[in-house]
């Protein structure tokens, strides 16, 4: 069994030289779909994004932070990059979990990391994903929106902790 713990974002501290809050996380279960696998029945590459996504709306729903919202604040929050290790192939009719875990950052900006389990429990899949900050008329922010400062804010004080079982 591989285990290994992907770098992504590690090390965020607050301005104050103080650690950074947990990340937030969501945890949502999904099966592999017949239109989804190759012929040698694995999930096919390209589909692994879409099960990213999948837990972050999720967590953005769970947390105050969907889509919805975010767009309603006059912003739009496009993915900027994307990365992805494959470990363990998904097949047809398998369970899996997908796990995104939004990580603390003081940038204008939102990191994402996910796990994907197999329903053996095994870790078939990591990544990451980073989303900009963009107004309606697509001006990129430097600095966190008022949207997201008081997410923030929250999320510092405490008030967005991640549950014990982070499904939504």
């Amino acid at each position: 069994m591989i285990t290994r713990r992907p770098p992504y974002f590690a090390g965020e501290r607050l301005p104050d030289g103080g650690p950074a809050p947990a990340p937030l996380v969501c945890v949502v279960e999904r099966v592999v779909r017949f239109e989804e696998v190759d012929p040698l029945n694995v999930m096919w590459h390209g589909r692994y994004p879409s099960y990213f996504e999948d837990a972050r709306v999720a967590l953005g729903r769970r947390y105050g932070l969907g889509y919805q919202e975010v767009y309603d604040a006059g912003l739009v929050i496009p993915v900027k990059q994307m990365g992805i290790d494959y470990i363990l192939p998904l097949r047809f009719g398998e369970r899996c979990r997908i796990t995104a875990s939004l990580h603390w950052c003081e940038a204008a900006r939102l990191n994402f990391s996910y796990a994907i389990t197999a329903e053996s429990g095994a870790l078939a899949t990591t990544g990451y994903t980073v989303q900009l900050f963009l107004s309606h008329s697509q001006e990129l922010y430097m600095v966190k929106p008022d949207h997201y400062q008081h997410f923030c804010a929250r999320w510092e004080s405490g008030a967005l902790a991640s549950d014990p079982d982070p499904r939504p």
